[in-house]
């Protein structure tokens, strides 16, 4: 298989430089040592118990998912050997409970696989994001925790830009473009692990009788190590395999969306095209093909060019109030609900 590409590595920046100059070139970076001060972090370095204290302090014993597998899976979460459930259980409980079994594991050889994840911090830790908190970010932005013992997450996408802060334990990143969506074999999009559609292909061990073009994949995939204090920003759509080391990891993140964002999600827009223009007979799927790439992708340039200011209503491109009142009133006359 192909040595994987690096990254590129930042080891200082502002929240202004970050907004500015890195998010737009809309590349996985990581954030070397952004988190390294950490209360979390420094309590990670010391022990697995050291954590687990410092994490009960916070604790309000408000139940939290998780995800139960037995030592067979290895720790990777995923679909069952037909595809037609899932090779894990989720069960609720406190998260001191939680942490108290991770601990208690952390010498078996062979333990069951725990993972909480996705987890909103503030109602579960009060406080914590406080003491732990992202200068990068508006502080708006609210994170999430992720913890457990070893793990592997198959590879997947996030419909919002996440920065990945390891708090404790060791983490691999391996990423790909979006343009290799074709060579990943994504699973059911309505029928997922944990939210998000993912490759069927395992990374360790890839069957390429089976999934040929993953080779192609793997000839454009970016590998990152990351230890405590590290974080790593991947930009929306970006597909991750996330594989954990360690007895104890904790892992927080942030999910948030520009600023210039427009109202809806672009995912809406995917989904009633799935609906409604794939099943096209393959010529009109092909003419409205036209449409989405001039219109769209701009592939002949500014569509409304040679329409006179003042008067290209919805193509107008500028991001005001006006032009998303027009987008809003054009959308209810198409959808009918005038």
């Amino acid at each position: 298989m192909p040595t994987p590409g690096r990254p590129s590595e930042i080891h200082e920046i502002d929240a202004e430089t970050f907004v500015r100059d890195l998010t737009p070139l809309y590349q996985p970076t990581v954030l070397r040592g952004v988190a390294r001060d950490w209360p979390a972090v420094q309590a990670a370095r010391t022990s697995p118990r050291a954590l687990a204290d410092y994490l009960k302090r916070f604790d309000k014993g408000v139940m939290v998912e998780a995800m139960l597998g037995a030592p067979a899976i290895g720790g990777r979460f995923f679909y069952d050997e037909g595809g037609r459930g899932m090779n894990f259980d989720r069960r609720s409980a406190p998260l001191s409970p939680v942490l108290d079994e991770l601990l208690r594991l952390a010498d078996h050889p062979e333990p069951p696989a725990i993972y909480v994840g996705s987890t909103p911090i503030a109602p579960v830790l009060p406080g914590f994001e406080r003491d732990n908190a992202l200068d990068l970010l508006d502080d708006k932005i609210a994170p999430r925790l992720w913890l457990g013992n070893a793990s592997v997450i198959q590879t997947h996408h996030d419909m919002s830009d996440n920065i990945a802060v390891v708090v404790s334990g060791q983490r691999r990143f391996t990423l790909f473009p979006p343009d290799q969506v074709g060579n990943l074999y994504i699973g059911p999009l309505d029928f997922t692990p944990a939210g998000r559609p993912v490759s069927l292909v395992s990374l360790d061990n890839p069957n390429l009788e089976r999934f040929p073009k993953f080779a192609q994949a793997l000839e454009s995939a970016l590998v990152a190590e990351l230890e405590p204090g590290d974080a790593i920003y991947i930009p929306t759509l970006w597909w991750h395999h996330v594989q954990a080391t360690g007895p104890l990891n904790l892992l927080v993140n942030y999910w948030w969306e520009p600023a210039d964002m427009p109202g809806g999600q672009p995912f809406d827009a995917f989904v009633h095209a799935l609906r409604n223009v794939r099943r096209l007979p393959a010529k009109r799927r092909n003419a409205w093909r036209a449409f989405f790439e001039h219109y769209i992708f701009h592939a002949n340039g500014d569509p409304a060019e040679h329409i006179p200011e003042g008067r290209r209503g919805v193509l107008e491109e500028k991001p005001d109030a006006k032009r998303e009142a027009e987008m809003t009133a054009f959308l209810r006359r198409v959808l009918g609900r005038d």
